[in-house]
């Protein structure tokens, strides 16, 4: 009699283990709008921003740029300057690098042209701890 409860028991355990569990509906997200895709642009943009300090270098090889954004015909469309003593370079460039694919997004989707003029970096010096891009 006990064989058979157990047996009844296991085979209930097992009945229960292959039903096929109902999976819960995706939710759906609205379509994202050139407006909206500008506005995530935007705020990414100022994210990477914050992270990059450029205060507290010791010498001008610590300095570091960055490219930022992309241009429609391809490449940045600027850079930024940092210090690598002072800034979470791994995190920046990890925020750059979201920006940058949301923007070739942004870029399609609101079917934008630009200038496809090559942006190149800027030189970079230290000026009182602070590193700063050279001007010519």
């Amino acid at each position: 009699m006990r064989s058979t409860h157990v047996r009844a028991f296991a085979a209930a355990l097992l009945v229960a283990a292959c039903t096929p569990r109902e999976e819960p509906p995706a939710v759906e997200q609205p379509p994202l709008t050139p407006a909206t895709q500008e506005a995530r642009v935007r705020e990414l943009e100022q994210q990477a921003r914050a992270l990059a300090r450029t205060d507290g270098c010791g010498q001008a090889s610590q300095c570091a740029t960055a490219p930022v954004g992309a241009k429609a015909c391809g490449g940045p469309r600027t850079y930024l300057v940092y210090c690598r003593a002072t800034t979470d370079e791994a995190a920046l460039l990890r925020a750059l690098d979201e920006l940058k694919r949301a923007e070739e997004e942004y870029n399609r989707a609101a079917g934008l042209a630009s200038d496809c003029m090559f942006v190149t970096p800027p030189a970079v010096r230290l000026e009182g701890g602070t590193c700063m891009a050279a001007t010519p």
